[in-house]
């Protein structure tokens, strides 16, 4: 072969990787966002039912639609203390135990706006941009990449507050979501050519979205599900979800008392889901240490009983034990896992005399600052390498995952490889 062949042949593959890179821009994969625990709008409607325990929770809020709904979750007016109240009874779940399951407070109907747009991910507060920005900064790129919005880019917003039982326990809401969200995958393959999707999921969506793939057929999976990319999903649950149980957690929101929204969290059945799974977290380790106690992973049932939520542990062991046992692969469907990492994360909360009303002292780790590092890279130590990918991002929270520009710029690089149906090394060989 002389130069000019040489030469030739360079522009070929030249030419081939850039029309290859041009299809993969214009001919997408049908892509569905799934997003994490607090990580879209949900509205409410205020029935007869209702009984408010307040004036303040009698007339607020006072913007409604003329049918009565207005957003539950995110409002800033919450950071008011009389209205804290409000919405945490609002939030409040109850169990049945003759059902077996969850139902909303007395008098409180929910709703989730834009099911299958990406509209209720953008912003927590559409009011409030510049502060409560989820998954914005990651749609906007995913648009400049060449998806739409009802066209080849979907949303599947959630209640958060239910989750998944084990099997032969039921869950209800938790389980209505995924047969929604098997249809918008149908139908978003259907309206892409028969196209397989693409699932990005980011924290509790995580669950959710390996659940949906092991709770459906190989079959199924192969027609329908292209990837599952997972963002900063908390395969074995975290720390952080104890002294979320044990205290109280504001989440980062300032002027809130955590004890004021401790009931309320309690009563969230994907609260109890993200608990440190024994599986994943072992039983050799302390999580929570007091002067009178230690608890692991293994211990998480007394734990509960000893933080005075004694009604929890039925429902734990029955419901949500067998579902965290073992985090089998679903054969079928690649798997990415992206998180980040070096980032202080609670690995033991330590507790003094005056109990679990009070803050704790608290003991970091390695982990995204909210998940354990063990329990994001579980599927890797679990499965190996053969399996999922795992992509770490130093520095990265797990709240930036999906704003951060070195981050979303690291999550649009692997769709797009994932898009891609040609590798540079494969056209070489190829044409060498």
């Amino acid at each position: 072969m002389n130069y000019l062949d040489i030469t030739v042949v360079a522009v070929m593959v030249s030419m081939a990787v850039m029309l290859c890179t041009c299809q993969a821009t214009t001919n997408l994969h049908p892509l569905i966002l799934i997003p994490g625990n607090g990580g879209n709008q949900l509205e409410a409607r205020l029935t007869a039912k209702y009984k408010p325990t307040s004036l303040w929770c009698k007339w607020y809020p006072v913007k409604k639609d003329g049918d009565g709904w207005f957003r539950l979750w995110f409002d800033s007016s919450v950071l008011l203390s009389p209205l804290t109240k409000c919405f945490s009874e609002r939030m409040m779940l109850y169990y049945d135990s003759d059902l077996d399951d969850y139902y909303n407070a007395p008098g409180v109907e929910t709703r989730v706006p834009n099911f299958g747009s990406t509209q209720s991910l953008l912003y927590l507060d559409p009011n409030l941009k510049h502060i409560s920005a989820y998954m914005a900064p990651l749609v906007e790129s995913l648009e400049q990449l060449g998806y739409e919005d009802g066209k080849n880019m979907f949303g599947a917003p959630y209640d958060f507050r239910y989750g998944l039982a084990a099997k032969g326990h039921p869950s209800q809401v938790g389980s209505k979501f995924l047969d929604e969200l098997k249809n918008l995958i149908e139908t978003a393959s259907d309206s892409n050519g028969g196209e397989p999707v693409i699932l990005v999921s980011h924290s509790l969506g995580g669950l959710f979205a390996l659940q949906l793939l092991h709770r459906n057929p190989i079959s199924w999976r192969t027609k329908y599900i292209k990837h599952l990319v997972a963002l900063s999903a908390p395969w074995g649950g975290a720390v952080d979800e104890m002294l979320t149980l044990a205290s109280g957690n504001t989440l980062g929101v300032p002027l809130v008392d955590p004890l004021q929204v401790r009931e309320e969290q309690r009563s969230s059945e994907s609260n109890m889901w993200l608990l440190p799974s024994p599986a994943v977290f072992g039983g050799t380790k302390p999580l929570v240490v007091t002067p009178h106690a230690e608890y692991t992973a293994d211990d998480i049932s007394r734990f509960l009983a000893d933080i005075g939520f004694s009604g929890g542990v039925s429902r734990y062991e029955s419901r949500v034990l067998p579902l965290v046992e073992r985090l089998a692969a679903p054969p079928g469907v690649p798997v990415t896992c992206i998180f980040g990492s070096g980032v202080e994360t609670a690995e033991t909360l330590v507790y003094g005399e005056g109990g679990f009303d009070e803050q704790p002292e608290i003991v970091y780790g390695d982990g995204d600052g909210t998940v354990n590092m063990v329990s994001l890279t579980a599927l890797e130590w679990q499965w190996g390498n053969d399996t999922v990918e795992v992509i770490k991002i130093p520095g990265v929270s797990h709240m930036s995952m999906v704003k951060d520009k070195g981050a979303v710029d690291r999550i649009l690089e692997e769709i797009s490889s994932i898009n891609s149906n040609i590798t540079t090394s494969s056209t070489l060989v190829s044409t060498s």
